[in-house]
């Protein structure tokens, strides 16, 4: 049994901890309410807060990718060919590429989006895959999941793994030639809809950036209606009966429907939205 003093030791121990825990939700309190906190983009993170942020997410990546299965001949030629037409639609914007800068956006983001010319050397590919589809939360890099395909994903990755080859002709030669070759991948066949699923997506196609959707974090905006309790509406946009159905049709084309409405086409494929639909009438 512990004595006395190593009871007091722990109380005391557990007290000043408690205390202290305390203390910094009430500065931190203070600092958010006052606005000391400079959000600028133009402000830079101090050095150390910046390493740590880069160490966790260097660790929660490397946790998260553990298990993915690196596809076969991940560097054969038609996958590097492929990927190039992916990279430089997707990602050079903001990580630029050899002899092509960085676009605006890219330049001015906090943090900075790093450059992918030696990212081989630094991420394994399987990290790379994981974030290029889920993206890195915070920091300007967007998840793909929901706009590429695993195939095209793959094929990102493989370029990648390339970049570190090619001079500034070689790119714009391989990219060049990869434009012409794009086509559009095919959608997969229609499954059951998946009301999880469906919740990210709507998050991915940033419905909540004009609309309040239960369960989907944004901000609180009042630019198209709330979502909330819509399979108690008995009408979308006022004029189709509100089923699952025609929800997939209105979130698809809806100036299709109304050519007056500001919502805007997204492109979402028939199986993102049958996901969303179907999570939004369970709601």
């Amino acid at each position: 049994m512990p004595s006395n003093r190593t009871r007091l030791m722990l109380k005391t121990a557990a007290a000043t901890l408690f205390v202290a825990g305390t203390l910094a939700a009430v500065g931190g309190f203070i600092v958010l309410k006052a606005g000391w906190y400079n959000i600028a983009a133009t402000a830079l993170h101090m050095q150390p807060v910046h390493d740590v942020l880069e160490q966790g997410m260097r660790e929660s990546v490397a946790y998260r990718s553990r298990d993915i299965q690196v596809p076969p001949q991940l560097v054969a030629p038609q996958r590097i060919a492929a990927g190039a037409h992916v990279y430089h639609a997707k990602c050079a914007q903001c990580h630029g590429a050899p002899g092509f800068a960085q676009a605006d956006h890219g330049q001015a983001m906090q943090p900075v989006p790093g450059p992918l010319v030696n990212a081989a050397r630094r991420w394994k590919p399987a990290e790379l895959y994981w974030i290029t589809r889920h993206g890195i939360k915070m920091s300007g890099m967007p998840a793909w999941e929901f706009h590429l395909t695993d195939h095209e994903i793959w094929d990102a990755v493989a370029f990648i793994q390339h970049l570190p080859t090619l001079t500034p002709a070689a790119y714009r030669a391989i990219t060049a030639g990869a434009a012409a070759r794009a086509e559009p991948a095919p959608e997969a066949p229609t499954q059951q809809p998946d009301v999880g699923r469906g919740r990210i997506a709507l998050a991915q196609y940033a419905c909540q950036s004009c609309h309040i959707i239960p369960g989907v974090t944004g901000p609180r905006v009042y630019v198209g209606r709330s979502l909330d309790s819509l399979a108690d509406q008995k009408y979308i946009a006022g004029t189709l009966p509100n089923t699952q159905d025609n929800l997939v049709r209105w979130i698809r084309n809806p100036q299709g429907i109304d050519p007056q409405t500001p919502m805007p086409a997204l492109g979402v494929t028939e199986r993102d939205a049958r996901d969303m639909a179907a999570y939004l009438l369970t709601r």
